[in-house]
């Protein structure tokens, strides 16, 4: 059975107002157009779906099971055309975002803060991924960009782009305030308790490859899975650790932690946004996306 769909739409204003002229008016068609229609479905089915009454029709049971059926339907096509009339503005809508521990918060909460206010009925969705899988999710399709630090690897169709350059500093807990008027070397650190990022990141990566560089190797005496661990264990006095300035900052300032000095330059790294060029996003996401681009130029402009 190949029945015209459109005969369906006009079952169901029909059957909704079970009236052949207000159906015609909802349909923005004419009452003999919609009758013809209705005529025609009954032939295409074999069976009669109304019974012509003097003030309109009304269903035979044949019609109330139809009508059950083709109303849930509609009822599934005006949702989605609601959902896309949303992700079509700013007003309704969800964003995606795989972010790093690191990147979300140094950069990425103040922007979602901004955004947030601006556009309140935004649905945001933050997954808290290592750099690594927030990669992997952008080639899977499951988020709409991700937010993460370098070292990044991003193949084509995949694109990467510098958003906030950010250094880190070595510090420690106040038992070693003795040393924080001293300049020490890598190799000095290695005699000391050491904290580091776990091997599957690319913090790990990082620092393995500035160790290697110098003939030393990284051998951390703690692990931890996420960069919002290493402040706490710091304070604790369970050794020296690298941290983004902007994390330590405040724990320096108030004497909780100590900021040392190191003799080798550990480099410069960067909040990075990595999103799929081919992969479609919704108006809110590309706002958002748009947004953290135009702030990143303003950065380099001013460096």
């Amino acid at each position: 059975m190949n029945v015209n769909l459109e005969y369906y739409r006009i079952f169901y204003y029909v059957a909704k107002y079970q009236n052949f002229t207000r159906a015609a008016r909802a349909l923005g068609n004419s009452q003999p157009n919609v009758t013809r229609a209705m005529n025609l479905l009954e032939q295409e089915i074999h069976c009669t779906l109304f019974i012509r009454t003097n003030r309109g029709v009304r269903l035979t049971p044949e019609g109330e099971k139809l009508y059950i059926r083709v109303s849930a339907a509609m009822e599934q096509l005006q949702n989605a055309e609601e959902e896309l009339r949303d992700s079509s503005g700013l007003e309704h809508g969800s964003i995606a975002i795989g972010a790093s521990e690191t990147a979300l918060n140094i950069y990425l909460l103040e922007k979602l803060r901004t955004f947030h206010m601006e556009y309140p009925g935004i649905r945001l969705k933050i997954y808290n991924h290592s750099t690594p899988q927030a990669v992997q999710s952008v080639k899977n399709g499951e988020i709409d960009f991700a937010v993460v630090t370098t070292p990044t690897d991003a193949e084509a169709p995949l694109k990467k782009v510098d958003l906030y350059p950010f250094r880190e500093i070595l510090v420690g807990g106040k038992t070693f305030t003795a040393l924080g008027s001293q300049e020490l070397s890598l190799a000095e650190v290695q005699n000391y308790p050491f904290i580091c990022l776990g091997r599957e990141t690319q913090t790990w990566r990082f620092y393995q490859q500035i160790f290697e560089k110098y003939g030393l190797e990284l051998s951390p005496d703690t692990e931890v899975a996420t960069t919002d661990q290493i402040l706490p264990l710091v304070k604790n006095e369970l050794g020296m650790a690298f941290l983004p300035e902007a994390m330590a900052r405040e724990a320096i300032e108030k004497g909780e932690i100590v900021e040392l000095s190191l003799r080798e330059n550990v480099p410069q790294r960067s909040v990075c946004m990595v999103y799929d060029r081919q992969h479609p996003l919704s108006a809110a996401a590309k706002e958002l996306k748009s947004r953290m681009r135009q702030s990143a130029a303003a950065v380099s402009d001013r460096i």
